[in-house]
């Protein structure tokens, strides 16, 4: 109500100065011709329970030194009260900002020094909380302008209600120096709604930035908050802000979302922001008495390449061979497994081997079978001199030609040499028995 109405006070009050020069100027004559001049009594201060019907008499006095002839009457109520019956000479209507009005006639004349009596009656609504009412008509016994004065009053009155504010969080999940969206909410559970424009308690959400999170975005609703206070506009950057509805209130069952895009450093871990009931100068509201749903949890899960899951190397979780050369589980086992021709080889493996080309070893015309962790790449080891085709499989991770980076070349002119020795040995030793015969 306030904010709806002291624009306008503001305005009369104006208007008031700006035809007070002339007034003053005018003949001592003019100034002092007889006018009504009404003056309304004030209403008892209350704090009804949510359902109790308020009823008060108000007094209208003239105190000027012409009669009223007649009296427009005005009672305006805020949202959470409402007039519990009809009166004659009245009508009744919603005006802005959900006020209801009564506009009431009273059909008498006033004379200098009467008085005249009027009622005032209302109820408390079921989310009456922060409350105001207007009343009274004007000096003339006109209808009322906006403001208040000796003959238009208002009266502030909190009803017996609590008004639950709740913090929301949320959950998001990035890489790091990617961006985010997470939204803090602060909804009004009840009973009771809330507008405060008078005191600290002005509803509000502390909203602190998850560690290792940088904010780029920022809601316009929300401030960066100091020791005790919004520091200035809404910006990027900080590290706390403080988020509130611009005319301070919330309805029962209403959610004020604010959203934000947060920046993921490039070192964070998991990371989470707390969300908390406030008021904009964070104060925890008087009429909140509930405090177990006061704190939420902005939540940033920060993954990475290659975490659980995933395999940078192998193409298998266990780290296994995700080719189809040789056809074993385990480790290389000499004579079990027949040649073949690979369809792959390893993702990591050097030198292209992963291609899966005509095998050099192998010595019985079978070559074992390669596992997908073997720790032999060449395969069976005994048998005859006679070479085979096929690749005899590719070996695993752990082999000895991926460990190594070489195509085996050396080794089996190493082996051939080795081959042509003994049978030179052999041969000498054979014509030695011969010639002794």
């Amino acid at each position: 109500m306030r904010s709806a109405l002291r624009p306008a006070a503001t305005c009369v009050a104006a208007a008031a100065i700006g035809i007070g020069l002339p007034v003053l100027a005018a003949p001592l004559a003019h100034a002092e011709e007889p006018a009504p001049d009404l003056v309304v009594s004030t209403l008892p201060t209350a704090t009804p329970k949510p359902g109790e019907v308020y009823d008060q008499p108000v007094t209208i006095t003239n105190k000027g030194t012409a009669a009223a002839d007649g009296v427009t009457f005005r009672i305006r109520l805020t949202r959470g009260l409402d007039f519990p019956a009809h009166m004659d000479g009245c009508t009744y209507s919603t005006v802005a900002d959900h006020v209801r009005q009564a506009l009431c006639e009273l059909d008498k004349a006033v004379e200098p020094g009467a008085t005249v009596t009027t009622p005032v009656r209302f109820k408390a609504l079921p989310k009456a909380l922060m409350e105001a009412v207007e009343y009274g008509t004007s000096p003339t016994g006109e209808t009322p302008r906006e403001g208040f004065d000796d003959s238009y009053r208002r009266l502030a009155l909190t009803a017996d209600s609590t008004a639950d504010l709740e913090a929301q969080g949320d959950l998001a999940e990035g890489t790091p120096g990617s961006r985010v969206t997470v939204t803090a909410t602060l909804r009004d559970v009840g009973p009771g709604w809330v507008r405060e424009q008078e005191s600290d308690d002005q509803p509000a959400l502390m909203v602190r930035i998850p560690k290792g999170t940088v904010a780029v975005d920022v809601p316009g609703d929300c401030e960066p908050f100091g020791i005790d206070g919004p520091t200035g506009p809404s910006e990027p950057g900080h590290t706390t802000y403080v988020c509130a509805p611009g005319d301070h209130t919330l309805e029962v069952d209403q959610s004020l979302d604010y959203t934000f895009v947060l920046k993921i450093g490039k070192t964070a871990q998991d990371t989470r922001g707390e969300v908390s009931v406030s008021s904009v100068y964070g104060i925890h509201p008087a009429f909140d008495r509930n405090t177990s749903n006061d704190t939420a949890y902005l939540n940033v899960d920060v993954t990475r390449d290659g975490d659980p899951g995933t395999s940078t190397s192998g193409g298998a979780a266990n780290g296994g061979n995700s080719g189809d050369g040789g056809t074993g589980t385990g480790g290389g086992s000499a004579g079990t497994g027949t040649s073949g021709t690979g369809t792959g080889g390893q993702e990591n493996d050097p030198h292209g081997q992963s291609t899966g080309g005509s095998g050099t070893t192998g010595a019985t015309g079978t070559t074992g079978t390669t596992g997908t962790s073997g720790t032999s790449g060449t395969s069976g080891s005994s048998g005859s001199m006679s070479t085979a085709s096929g690749t005899g499989g590719s070996g695993g991770t752990g082999g000895s030609l991926a460990a190594t980076g070489s195509d085996g070349t050396p080794m089996l002119a190493a082996g051939a040499l080795a081959v042509t020795a003994v049978g030179g040995l052999v041969l000498v030793a054979a014509r030695r028995r011969t010639s002794g015969k």
